[in-house]
């Protein structure tokens, strides 16, 4: 199954794994460093992520599997796990533990020992282990269990050396296969049998552990039972483990994969009542004390929502300046170009195209610092656990899964590793109803939409309609949510089972750590997808070339004179040129297909310019707003005063604060990028495909018309 260590090559590929919530994120960026990629496994859309470190002439590379309880396969992050390290034969595996939840913990852990991979256990947050009071003989521990162990703490980098120690002399030391635990003699009499015919096949038998495969099927685990279809004495091995399974429920009068844990629980226990010792037990627990407020069964709720409102609050009031720095300074390299380049093609797509489209988008790389910086806080806190909780209730009452908030929240960043994250739920249904309604979540790419029109159109009051429209996102998915589960997907959620973690203090690199993926993302997006994209607008807005006649151009002078006799020969000149342009725009391929598609968008109150802008984001949702920048020709002049888009936004008469709000409303609702879409294809397949993106079209679109049509009436009346 894996590659004999005695022949030792200088790298080492190890699995680190282990439970949600131990820390497991935090020690392998202690492990790694910057020196990790992030990636797929191959087949699914779980995230992988992979670093490496070199020390004494040997490189560790270390794959980070998602966090598991259990190597049983019910949810297909367990499955993954179990798949990566049967399949990809690692050299070693690192389990992370929880020391202040140690026997929860080695449940895993013993399950990997019986793969037969030598196996290393992380004693992480023993800092917080012994603040409570838990001494935990690490050396004693290891011996009972037939394992290393090394004490860690994650955040700080603790430990480290100590660990790459043990993990050299660990892959030296060779097979694990002999340190299993045993589980008595009724269970053993039952595992022998079934591993000696398993053996019996020696192709078989280096592919699969044949003790592990053994407790498998006595767990009844269906996964196990795949794998044994291609033993040639397979129906043999089913039928001695079926009659196994029987004796053993009628022995123990219960479920034999009970039977099983049960006695892990017992060898667990056994084994921490011989190196763990309670020093003290503090008379105050600085978690139960904030958890009387924050989970209090009337407070949640509300703390929730005003954590939330807050978060956002403190996202514009922060941003506002900087965002303004970085327009400014686009609007002066806008003016260096001009002033540096003939007139021309090249200047118009250095300006108009990459200035214009791609600095519109980097001048909210503030805002998404802010708000990742302010979002990583609340998780390594520990408070989006408890969110789950408050949120739980009201998520069951619309037929969702409790634990649905967590990727209902990474929405809020990115539909795509939302999506993946729904992979957690082991109901197809809960997965299905949760996927469906996570693009209504206001992802990180539609806020610039948001925050542009919103201050565009109601300065005063622009964090309160972004927070609106967050929360319009919310109502829409759970009502969706409702919706789906009384027609298409019939059925209640499973029950929501989930531990909270204790509240530890946020340390400022892993903090940055988070935000600096976070925010690299968005700005590699606008350094690739959206500047193609916005060359490409450039292209279709400027092509073909089309100028008004003279005589057109005496019309419209003689018109503008008429109306405005009093005007100075500059204001008559900067009519004319803006005349021009809009003249070559509509007549542009972009204007003939915004042409096109805009009886779609009048009933909306929208003009063919936000029609483009509609589809063109669905390259990504940042491209709207570089789509408009191209659109309204944002620093063509060269001039000090040259506008921002939200100048040339409140410019347009075409554009109301009524409109403004359909198409903050519209840019929600409708189907979110082509990353998220074929995200989507991927964890349902084409049927749900198709109809997730008729449904939110749809949706979109009949919101956006009863919006524009009800207000409408309303402001005339």
């Amino acid at each position: 199954m894996r590659n004999d260590m005695q022949g030792f090559t200088k790298t080492l590929k190890i699995a680190l794994a282990g439970n949600p919530n131990a820390g497991k994120t935090t020690l392998f960026n202690a492990l790694t460093g910057a020196h990790h990629k992030v990636g797929n496994y191959p087949g699914v859309t779980v995230e992988k992520r992979e670093g490496s470190v070199r020390r004494g002439g040997r490189e560790y590379r270390f794959v980070d599997l998602p966090g598991i309880y259990s190597l049983t396969a019910y949810s297909i992050d367990e499955v993954v796990a179990r798949d990566f390290i049967l399949d990809e034969a690692p050299d070693l595996i690192v389990d992370v533990l929880d020391s202040t939840n140690l026997e929860r913990n080695l449940f895993l852990c013993l399950q990997f020992q019986e793969l037969g991979i030598p196996v290393v256990g992380a004693l992480n947050m023993s800092d917080e282990a012994q603040a409570k009071g838990i001494d935990i003989d690490e050396k004693a521990l290891g011996a009972v269990l037939g394992l290393p162990m090394a004490k860690t703490v994650g955040p700080k980098g603790g430990g480290i050396d100590r660990l790459l120690d043990l993990i050299d002399e660990a892959a030296g030391a060779g097979d694990g296969a002999d340190k299993t635990i045993r589980y008595g003699s009724e269970v053993e009499d039952r595992l022998e049998p079934l591993e000696r015919l398993i053996a019996s096949d020696a192709r078989f038998a280096s592919r699969f552990p044949p003790r592990w495969l053994a407790v498998k099927l006595l767990e009844k685990d269906a996964k196990a039972y795949e794998r044994l279809a291609d033993h040639p004495k397979a129906a043999e091995i089913g039928r001695l483990a079926k009659s196994s399974i029987d004796w053993l429920e009628k022995h123990y009068a219960k479920d034999a994969e009970i039977v099983i844990s049960e006695q892990r629980y017992g060898y667990i226990h056994g084994a921490v009542k011989e190196s763990v010792r309670i020093v003290k037990k503090p008379n105050f627990s600085l978690t139960e004390s904030i958890d009387k407020v924050i989970m209090n069964r009337f407070l949640a709720l509300p703390i929730f929502v005003a954590v939330l409102w807050g978060v956002f609050k403190l996202t514009f009031a922060l941003g506002e300046y900087p965002m303004a720095w970085f327009e400014s300074f686009f609007g002066w390299v806008s003016e260096l170009a001009l002033a540096a380049i003939p007139e021309g093609f090249l200047r118009s797509l250095l300006v108009d195209g990459i200035i214009g489209g791609v600095g519109g988008v980097f001048s909210f790389v503030p805002l998404i610092v802010i708000l990742f910086f302010l979002l990583s806080i609340l998780e390594d806190v520990g408070y989006m656990s408890r969110a789950a909780f408050a949120t739980d209730k009201v998520l069951h009452a619309f037929g969702l899964h409790g634990q649905s908030v967590f990727p209902m929240m990474l929405g809020f960043g990115c539909s795509v590793p939302a999506i993946m994250a729904a992979r957690t739920l082991k109901s197809r249904r809960d997965r299905i109803v949760t996927i469906l309604v996570i693009p209504f979540m206001s992802c990180g790419a539609k806020l610039p939409v948001h925050v542009l029109f919103a201050a565009a159109f109601f300065p005063k009051r622009a964090s309160e309609m972004v927070m609106l429209i967050y929360a319009i996102g919310v109502a829409l998915s759970l009502v969706s949510a409702w919706a789906l589960r009384k027609t298409a997907l019939r059925g209640d959620p499973t029950p929501f089972v989930m531990e909270l973690p204790p509240y530890r203090a946020p340390t400022l690199r892993g903090v940055l750590w988070h935000v600096w993926e976070k925010t690299w993302h968005y700005v590699k997006k606008a350094g690739t997808v959206i500047l193609a994209s916005a060359i490409l607008i450039w292209a279709i807005t400027s092509f073909p070339v089309s100028e008004p006649s003279e005589a057109e151009l005496e019309s419209l002078a003689a018109a503008f004179s008429a109306e405005h006799p009093e005007a100075a020969p500059e204001e008559l000149e900067a009519y004319l040129e803006t005349a021009a342009a809009e003249y070559s725009l509509e007549r542009s391929a972009a204007g003939s297909i915004g042409k096109f598609i805009e009886p779609a968008f009048r009933p909306l109150g929208f003009d063919w310019k936000i029609g483009v802008a509609s589809v063109t984001g669905f390259a990504a949702k940042e491209v709207v707003v570089s789509t408009l920048g191209i659109l309204y020709r944002v620093g063509t002049e060269e001039s000090e005063e040259s506008e921002s888009l939200r100048e040339a936004l409140q410019r347009d008469s075409g554009f109301t604060p009524l409109i403004a709000f359909v198409f903050m409303l519209f840019t929600l609702v409708i189907p979110p990028c082509f990353a998220a879409l074929a995200t989507i294809r991927s964890e349902l397949g084409w049927k749900w495909l198709g109809f997730a993106f008729a449904f939110m079209l749809g949706l979109g679109w009949i919101l956006g018309f009863a919006v524009f049509q009800i207000g409408s009436v309303l402001a005339a009346s």
